[in-house]
């Protein structure tokens, strides 16, 4: 039996706002897997000014999660308690800053500043062609594919805390390690001022379609899928890990490892997040069976199961 959510109620307890508040709001065509139950609250900002007014507004002790495009989350089946915050078109600016520096706000796709970059004939932020989410979510989590990431080309980053105070991050406070931020937990991000250097473009337009190509070629990107499921452990490839397993192709009803490449996790139609996760836990299971390694997931899991179980 699912958790019940009542949004109606939490409505009561937040601020005056200027965005759009939605009580019992369905998560799962928001993520890539197209799965999990409803947040309570979806709240998105009006602009930064608004979402400041929600932090400062909103009990302490009501939860606070943040959503990019959903493409290295699972939202599990019943739901998010709290407020699930999602920003939306005024946190999409791409702009020039400075000497090949862009400044880009966190719901900008990081495959559109890739193209902003190279438009603009500036280099070293052709990685983020790789990455299927947003800034955010590559601040979050020290994005990175194709040799590079995102702590080699953070100036700084500006968002709030749970408090609703506005702070600027150099990239020295992020703590970065590998697809690992240890900024606060609370901090909300709402932009970043990216470092390239000068380049060609046509060279970098080259090196992105190469990119491109790599990711069809090699990932499956068409479907229902979280992306990267696991992070590689030092000195291995999670997928050679997965594979040395015999986990390719293994399946929870339709969850499914990727035969394409086994550190995806796809939704084959009717999946749900329970399935997934079951999935990715019996993967981590075998791969600490086989290896003795213990694999971490990259992707994300917020809120509860559909029975209530913690």
């Amino acid at each position: 039996m699912m958790t019940k959510i009542d949004g109606e109620a939490l409505l009561k307890k937040l601020p005056a706002l200027r965005g759009r508040l939605e009580p019992n709001a369905p998560l799962a065509d928001f993520t890539w897997f197209r799965v999990g139950g409803p947040a309570e609250v979806l709240f998105s900002p009006a602009d930064e000014d608004d979402l400041g007014t929600f932090l400062r507004g909103t009990p302490a002790d009501v939860p606070v999660y943040v959503i990019g495009v959903g493409s290295n989350l699972l939202v599990r089946d019943g739901g998010v308690p709290g407020v699930v915050i999602r920003l939306g078109r005024p946190f999409m600016d791409v702009a020039l800053e400075g000497e090949n520096r862009i400044r880009a706000g966190t719901a900008a796709l990081d495959v559109r500043v890739a193209r902003f970059a190279a438009d603009n004939s500036i280099d070293a932020l052709t990685f983020l062609r790789g990455i299927p989410g947003t800034i955010g979510g590559a601040l979050r989590m020290n994005g990175g594919a194709y040799g590079g990431e995102t702590k080699d080309v953070l100036i700084e980053a500006r968002g709030f805390n749970r408090k609703g105070e506005l702070k600027v991050l150099s990239n020295a406070d992020m703590n970065y390690t590998y697809r690992h931020c240890g900024a606060p937990e609370d901090m909300i991000f709402t932009s970043a001022l990216l470092q390239g250097r000068p380049g060609n473009r046509d060279e970098i337009a080259a090196a992105m379609d190469k990119i491109t190509a790599s990711r069809e070629a090699t990932q499956p990107i068409k479907s229902k899928t979280g992306g990267s499921t696991f992070k590689n452990p030092p000195g291995n490839k999670s997928w050679q890990l997965i594979d040395k397993a015999g986990m390719r192709g293994f399946a929870v009803g339709p969850a499914k490892v990727s035969e394409q490449h086994c550190n995806f996790l796809i939704n084959e139609g009717g999946a749900t997040a329970a399935q997934i996760e079951e999935l990715g836990e019996t993967v981590r299971a075998r791969v600490k069976a086989t290896s003795g390694i213990e694999l971490d997931w990259e992707i994300k899991r917020i809120g509860i199961p559909a029975t209530g179980a913690a």
